[in-house]
């Protein structure tokens, strides 16, 4: 999704880092192609294990000290929560961490995906057209997290009561009920057949939250807007208010800080029937 690091010493750094987390964890990368995170904080690529099975192996980096908690270890907490939900997730193999002096590396070596994501970008700017069969499954496949057993959270009470009366306008809903959420489900992070990737931010949200999350990067397809409204009708309900909210405030605070800017309008919008509800 990003270029490399616009600094070479982090993109010689992180590429010779994940070569050899490549070696420790018996894996040969294929050449020719690599994702990269933001600011070169992530590197991905495909790969083959020793016995030939494809794969995919990723490499995080951190401050040392800053090594822990939810995101760094989002994915292997998802292994053990989630297993492949089905198939719908990609299962974690193995995870091999390393330190450089100051930085931290978690390489995640994970089933291979071989379906390219919906979108090159989180923000949906085509047409898209998918069968009843995957909103089902999207559907089914949310419910299954949202029940699972976990003390992770996505999203914190403070912030919402922060930030959704300077970017929404309101006080913050009460949230009637939470569940867990996969925290990050926008068209980049989802193909067809469906598999959800990227669970470093899982955790407690208040429900409805990844339906509106993606209901938020639809908005320039109005089309696509309203299929995931009829296929999740907590959105524009009071049972939905509090996680409608939570994303508008999210996505509108990401606005002001330059980013998403194609969504500034819709959101804009979005909020002004937030405070009418």
């Amino acid at each position: 999704m990003y270029s490399p690091p616009a600094d070479p010493d982090t993109e010689q750094r992180m590429r010779a880092r994940h070569a050899r987390a490549a070696r420790a964890l018996d894996v040969r990368v294929e050449p020719g192609r690599e994702f990269w995170g933001w600011a070169g904080r992530t590197l991905g690529a495909p790969a083959r294990t020793a016995a030939g099975a494809p794969a995919w192996l990723r490499l995080v980096s951190a401050p040392e000290a800053k090594a822990s908690g939810k995101l760094w270890d989002g994915a292997l907490e998802a292994q053990h929560a989630f297993g492949d939900l089905d198939g719908h997730r990609p299962a974690l193999l193995a995870v091999h961490d390393a330190f450089d002096n100051t930085t931290a590396y978690r390489a995640e070596l994970s089933v291979r995906v071989d379906e390219p994501v919906l979108s090159a970008d989180p923000i949906l700017q085509h047409d898209l057209q998918l069968p009843d069969s995957w909103w089902h499954g999207l559907a089914g496949t949310l419910e299954k997290v949202s029940a699972a057993d976990t003390g992770r959270v996505a999203v914190r009470q403070e912030y919402r009561e922060r930030a959704i009366p300077e970017f929404v306008g309101i006080p913050a809903p009460p949230a009637p009920s939470v569940g867990v959420a996969h925290a990050d489900l926008h068209w980049a992070n989802v193909t067809a057949p469906l598999r959800i990737l990227d669970w470093e931010s899982w955790g407690l949200a208040p429900a409805g939250f990844d339906c509106a999350t993606l209901y938020a990067y639809s908005l320039l397809r109005p089309d696509v807007a309203a299929r995931v409204r009829t296929v999740f009708p907590v959105l524009g309900s009071p049972a939905g208010l509090a996680a409608e909210a939570t994303v508008c405030a999210m996505l509108l605070q990401t606005v002001s800080r330059g980013d998403n800017l194609a969504l500034a309008a819709p959101l804009r919008d979005w909020s002004e029937e937030l405070r009418r509800r």
